[in-house]
């Protein structure tokens, strides 16, 4: 029987901080944690509290579902956030859980060793995966309805920009129709990995999804050139897997794919945000062809 939704766990930003603050703060008195400070606000807003994280966001299962799959994650040797508390808070469609904090190393992600886990994820059967906790396809992600996305934000587009951007996903017609079905992680690349003193941890599993295993391979193939990370940091993953997916036609297409819809998420959010709107800019040079394009920023 599939296990297919058509939701990931999480697929929508947070946008009442002010309601996500409030519940985070009720969740601090309830569960006896010093006040909570707001670190960073994305699709979950997260916060501190003491020793611990505060995770507040809108998913699309119950949050004790994030909980149970963590554990689950932990049983088959994957190093993942550790929950602290196994009950939540609800308010609304806002869902408050409490989790580790963990301590940053300060050295240089352990690529290899990520890569060795992104397999051992991809050897697991689904049925690891808890019952309630929501397995996507890749093709239900709302940033991947490029038809959609482009009826929106089309008339911002100069016609160079946007001839780049249709000439990319005109590459990849068959890019849905990918043979092969593993459980992926769906959003493996550095703001997702935390290295500690045991090791790399891989956080941030809202993406959770049924996808070619060239899915978990394609954002860290365009991390060097085109967001300005270290040389080589791919060629580590691919090494800790045991398998290059460099030249995979499907990896590829997710590889480039992915970089039009993180174009055309900052050109939306650039609407109303004036970093997201610089930001959008530098991306857009790369669809123009300038061959002095810069490097992309993560934030």
């Amino acid at each position: 029987m599939s296990r297919t939704t058509p939701r990931a766990y999480v697929d929508r930003a947070v946008a009442d901080v002010a309601a996500a603050t409030a519940l985070a703060n009720r969740a601090a008195l309830a569960w006896e944690l010093p006040s909570p400070e707001l670190l960073r606000v994305g699709m979950n807003a997260i916060f501190a509290a003491g020793e611990v994280v505060l995770r507040v966001g809108a998913p699309n299962a119950p949050a004790t579902a994030s909980i149970a799959l963590a554990r689950a994650l932990t049983d088959r040797g994957l190093r993942v956030t550790l929950p602290r508390r196994d009950d939540v808070l609800t308010d609304g469609p806002l869902s408050v859980s409490c989790w580790e904090h963990i301590d940053r190393s300060g050295g240089s992600i352990d690529w290899c060793e990520v890569g060795r886990m992104v397999r051992m994820l991809h050897d697991l059967d689904v049925s690891v995966v808890p019952t309630e906790y929501p397995v996507s396809a890749p093709a239900v992600f709302p940033w991947w309805d490029f038809e959609a996305l482009l009826a929106d934000v089309g008339d911002v587009l100069d016609d160079r920009a946007l001839v780049g951007i249709t000439a990319a996903i005109e590459r990849w017609p068959d890019w849905r129709d990918a043979t092969g079905s593993v459980v992926c992680h769906g959003d493996v690349h550095p703001g997702n990995v935390v290295m500690s003193s045991d090791g790399p941890v891989l956080i941030d599993w809202d993406l959770l999804c049924r996808a070619p295993r060239g899915w978990d391979h394609a954002p860290m193939m365009t991390w060097t050139s085109r967001w300005g990370g270290p040389p080589g940091v791919y060629e580590e993953l691919a090494r800790g897997y045991g398998e290059s997916f460099a030249e995979d036609p499907n990896a590829r297409a997710f590889a480039e794919l992915r970089l039009v819809a993180a174009t055309l998420m900052r050109v939306r959010a650039g609407r109303s945000k004036p970093a997201a709107r610089a930001e959008a800019e530098r991306r857009l040079a790369h669809w123009r062809g300038d061959p002095d394009a810069p490097m992309w920023s993560a934030q």
